[in-house]
């Protein structure tokens, strides 16, 4: 299901998210919509929205905003890398063989072979790694075809009954690497725009993508950020306060 919140701040939408749901914050997934700051006449907030497959018990049902969202997506997971538990590469139960078997079937179908193993677990999450010489190919452009990939891993885990389980994809260190270029890029952006005291419109992203690029901005007390457009990859605004 899909939930839109809003709070003065982005810890407090997500705290307002977790009390109403009834959910964990590491059952859903927070994509942030639009930030403003404070000033002298109007009061700062983030508006997010909300993506899980867990039953909201907390919530009513004239509550929800949207409809069941596909799984398994870039989603906030990702950011969570640095607390995850990273050991043996090497499956550990039936569930983890299957996976493992899976993904490397699935590339090499694809004409891309290689080797995947585990890259770390955490609780409600598994992170693979795929090991090939055609990585570039299985990464593609800004992520994409390891997006795809994901997605399809975190559908077979569905129907092997984890549905509460996420599957992360990684390869060649992609997802760090793809964070430090994004954070420089909002900064870069911010920059631009508070010379020219206009706007400048992303490129279409995935979810944790722009959420990256809200983050990293939220500090800057004359930019604010704004997501746009329809479906998964949407664009992220960035504006000069005042400009919009």
């Amino acid at each position: 299901m899909v939930y839109e919140f809003e709070g003065r701040t982005e810890k407090e939408a997500i705290d307002r998210a977790a009390e109403e749901l009834g959910l964990q914050k590491d059952d859903f997934d927070v994509e942030i919509l639009e930030t403003q700051r404070s000033g002298l006449f109007k009061k700062g907030y983030v508006k997010i929205k909300v993506h899980t497959n867990q039953h909201a018990g907390g919530l009513n049902n004239d509550v929800a905003s949207g409809s069941r969202t596909e799984r398994g997506g870039n989603g906030s997971a990702e950011g969570q890398l640095s607390r995850a538990i990273f050991g043996d590469p090497d499956p550990k139960n039936e569930f983890e063989e299957k996976m493992i078997a899976f993904m490397e079937g699935l590339i090499e179908r694809m004409a891309y072979p290689g080797k995947v193993s585990v890259l770390f677990r955490e609780d409600r999450k598994l992170g693979l790694k795929v090991e090939s010489e055609h990585s570039s190919i299985l990464i593609g452009k800004k992520g994409k075809n390891l997006d795809a990939l994901q997605l399809l891993a975190n559908i077979y885990a569905g129907r092997l009954g984890k549905e509460d389980m996420r599957i992360i994809l990684d390869s060649e260190n992609y997802r760090i690497r793809r964070e430090e270029s994004l954070v420089r890029l909002a900064y870069t952006v911010a920059d631009r725009v508070r010379e020219n005291r206009g706007s400048i419109l992303l490129e279409p992203m995935n979810p944790f993508d722009r959420r990256l690029i809200h983050t990293t901005l939220n500090d800057i007390s004359d930019v604010e950020t704004k997501s746009e457009g329809e479906g998964l990859y949407k664009q992220v605004r960035v504006y000069f306060r005042g400009a919009r």
